[in-house]
């Protein structure tokens, strides 16, 4: 596509079938960098990227469960295998499991820290090596959320591994650095997705405290991320972006 904030640099974005990693994808392709798009489900990687192939986006998708070691080392590997060399990493893949804390369960809690702390953790490592490699620098992205700065009903779990999240992206700017490397953390609020899309209440409740009048869209989301990876934010790292339109400075409860 034309000229962009990404030009001619390859990315890798986890967990990004649908919702918030999709257009991450696509707006990271129109902004000129070939994509390798995973899923978990391959139905949903192939559709994807058949969205933003047909945007005339180069994308390629990688269906795999982004929380196993072996499968990241084979998407990284593969990436350069097909485009030469890896410059952007976006560890967008996270699972929400609900629960009461005086009853959580062990496996729900082992599979939360898996997928949102492991997967990123270990996604950024492979990533990073790669990248010194290459000896061009990079940027890595880990996706985190307002809960890891406000408490939710029955997130705990999932608010801690979002608040882990962004102390890895502060933790990670001293090996990183040397490096040529930037890394990062996002940190949504409310957003309007397929999945918060299925409960008829949720943009309701959400524009009603939300101070900006309404939850974020994907598309929010998706153009701080272009921005923090690309060119123009490469003297920004460790840092945490909240997007929330404003919720997390008066957090009433959905509820």
């Amino acid at each position: 596509m034309g000229s962009g904030l990404v030009e001619n640099r390859v990315a890798i974005v986890t967990g990004a079938g649908q919702g918030i990693g999709l257009e991450i994808g696509r707006q990271l392709a129109i902004q000129g960098a070939s994509v390798v798009l995973n899923d978990i489900e391959e139905s949903l990687a192939q559709e994807g990227a058949n969205s933003i192939r047909l945007s005339g986006g180069i994308c390629i998708p990688r269906a795999g469960d982004s929380s196993d070691i072996a499968f990241i080392k084979s998407l990284v590997e593969e990436t350069v295998l097909l485009f030469g060399k890896v410059d952007i990493a976006i560890a967008n893949a996270g699972i929400t499991l609900f629960g009461s804390f005086l009853d959580y369960p062990p496996q729900d809690f082992d599979r939360v820290m898996k997928v949102n702390l492991a997967g990123s953790f270990f996604l950024a490592q492979t990533v990073a090596r790669q990248m010194k490699s290459q000896g061009t620098g990079g940027s890595i992205l880990v996706m985190s959320s307002v809960t890891g700065h406000q408490a939710h009903q029955n997130l705990a779990a999932y608010g801690m591994s979002k608040a882990a999240l962004e102390m890895m992206a502060k933790s990670l700017v001293i090996d990183l650095s040397p490096l040529g490397i930037n890394i990062n953390a996002i940190a949504p609020g409310a957003t309007l997705t397929e999945r918060t899309g299925s409960d008829p209440e949720y943009e309701k409740v959400w524009s009603k405290i939300t101070p900006m009048g309404r939850p974020a869209s994907p598309r929010d989301i998706a153009n701080a991320a272009v921005f923090l990876v690309s060119s123009e934010g490469r003297h920004i790292t460790g840092q945490t972006l909240i997007i929330d339109g404003g919720w997390t400075s008066v957090s009433p409860p959905p509820y």
